[in-house]
């Protein structure tokens, strides 16, 4: 399935299981550097995901910057683009089925956002599916699309 997928616009039109087998399926990859755009993932495969993740971009949350020198990485956010909440990543198991992914972690980094983790997997060359989790909750997806 991961050949067929080429960008984050395509990762919207899936299903919810669809993103779930993905992820479940996909290898954790290398850890990324430099700038990932990002796309939130709300509603899948409904016509609002597209919307949410234009909006979203727009006004809240335009990617990741991954600097893997310091093992951490800070989000682009607001429509400026500031690089502000910090994670620490690393490679650890997932808490969605137990395999390797790669972890964004804001447990000791961030007081905005210290419930939050994410993990990533490469689906693609250069693109990453991402879960949200809200203390152990899972709460969204998002995919981060890096430059070739």
């Amino acid at each position: 399935m991961s050949n067929m997928i080429l960008d984050a616009t395509q990762l919207i039109k899936m299903s919810q299981s669809q993103l779930d087998e993905l992820f479940r399926t996909s290898p954790a990859g290398d850890v990324p550097r430099g700038e990932g755009d990002g796309t939130a993932i709300i509603d899948p495969g409904t016509e609002l995901a597209d919307i949410a993740a234009k909006f979203v971009h727009i006004f809240a949350w335009k990617g990741k910057v991954f600097d893997p020198e310091t093992g951490q990485l800070r989000n682009e956010i607001s429509p400026l683009g500031i690089r502000a909440i910090v994670a620490n990543v690393y490679k650890g198991k997932s808490w969605f089925d137990g395999e390797e992914c790669i972890v964004l972690d804001y447990s000791q980094t961030s007081l905005v956002a210290h419930w939050i983790r994410d993990e990533i997997r490469m689906v693609a060359p250069g693109l990453y599916l991402g879960i949200v989790f809200w203390d152990k909750a899972k709460l969204l997806n998002f995919a981060l699309a890096f430059p070739q």
